[in-house]
């Protein structure tokens, strides 16, 4: 197994107040692994700072093989693709269709062939199970939906890992339960999936390893 994400006595901050100290975890491909803590408790700082959008001051942080105390702001947009974020409200654009926001994104990250492109969305929407939903608006769908496509955009570039930010967090338990289940589907295709959550239920039902937020710690 390889090791995506390794932390040794990091130390992590948001507005010079340490959220998070002497964090010391290592993740592999294939792990199902849950956050779990209070609001405030350090979660998302956390995530942030695996994406590079929250600065390591102290300790070792290797995120993909890359040092996350000397990669420079220029390299993130490229570490970033190599990873799947899934948020909780979804950040999709209202202005077009489901097909098209995931292509945008295939734009973006250096896409060129046309065909090959809608080939791919497509491809990608059928494994979430919204294949059929690829003309609609994201305003036109429901919040399981919406979120069925969030997690298709995080799969465009055949990403190591998926970090999900509260991933049913907006949405009733019937459909939370199927979103829990698409996210194990992948976990276990070898992608590690990182889920911060405020539901226990979710462990229990999909057993996985976890990581309790306590008092500036993780346990």
């Amino acid at each position: 197994m390889a090791t995506l994400i390794d932390y040794k006595n990091v130390q992590i901050c948001q507005q010079e107040q340490i959220v998070l100290r002497n964090v010391n975890v290592t993740i592999h491909s294939g792990e199902l692994v849950y956050l779990l803590g209070k609001v405030g408790s350090g979660k998302s700082s956390w995530l942030k700072t695996i994406y590079g959008a929250l600065p390591i001051e102290e300790g070792e942080a290797q995120v993909l093989g890359v040092d996350m105390r000397k990669i420079k702001r220029r390299k993130l947009p490229y570490l970033r693709r190599r990873m799947g974020i899934v948020f909780q409200d979804y950040k999709l654009l209202t202005d077009r269709s489901v097909e098209d926001n995931l292509l945008f994104v295939l734009k973006s990250t250096g896409w060129k062939d046309k065909k090959l492109m809608q080939s791919h969305v497509m491809e990608v929407l059928k494994q979430v199970g919204m294949a059929d939903k690829a003309y609609k608006k994201p305003y036109q769908l429901s919040g399981g939906e919406q979120q069925r496509v969030v997690i298709a955009r995080a799969l465009l570039n055949s990403p190591e890992m998926i970090l999900a930010d509260e991933p049913t967090g907006n949405l009733d338990p019937d459909t939370g339960n199927e979103i829990m289940a698409l996210l194990t589907d992948i976990c276990k295709a070898g992608i590690a999936v990182i889920i911060s959550t405020h539901n226990l239920l979710w462990p229990e039902r999909y057993p996985g390893r976890i990581l309790e937020f306590d008092g500036g710690n993780i346990k």
